[in-house]
């Protein structure tokens, strides 16, 4: 579907259709939804995104998975991100890759306290691990710009899945 159809949608449709794209945050395709029309709909919902609080923005990142972590391990990822970490190749990691990633996820949640985001489809293990080493540096806002822009880049690639 393009804009135009997304637009044109009843809202509890667009919701319904929508509603995953954000992890276990709806609430950004639902206020989206009565912000239509949008000419670019994945603009207008990062429009709707960085309208939102600090503390909005900070409980979606919050609301992310742990690569390789605790959520993939007992099977209660979306499906969204088990697909999106399969094709990653995180399901399938070696002991010490497994190692690797425990130690830098814990680091990075000590640091930040939110999990490391970032769009695991434009990258592979050893990317995903170096920009996790590379990132402790950031500083706390730096790292939250950063994981809000991945976000965006996933919702991007959910979004283009669905036309």
């Amino acid at each position: 579907m393009n804009g135009v159809d997304w637009n044109a949608l009843p809202e509890a449709e667009f919701v319904a259709r929508l509603h995953a794209l954000f992890e276990h945050s709806p609430w950004v395709v639902e206020r989206a939804a009565a912000r239509r029309p949008f000419a670019d709909l994945h603009a207008g919902l990062l429009q709707v995104l960085h309208a939102a609080s600090a503390d909005e923005r900070l409980a979606l990142i919050r609301a992310h998975p742990e690569l390789a972590g605790k959520a993939a391990i007992d099977g209660s990822l979306t499906a969204a991100s088990a697909a999106e970490q399969a094709q990653a190749g995180l399901d399938r990691l070696t002991a010490e890759e497994f190692a690797r990633f425990h130690a830098l996820n814990a680091a990075y949640r000590a640091r930040f306290d939110f999990p490391f985001i970032v769009c695991v489809r434009l990258t592979d293990k050893a990317g995903i691990l170096a920009a996790m080493q590379a990132r402790l540096a950031n500083t706390p806002d730096a790292e939250i710009a950063t994981a809000l822009d991945e976000i965006g880049k996933i919702v991007r690639l959910r979004l283009e899945a669905l036309q």
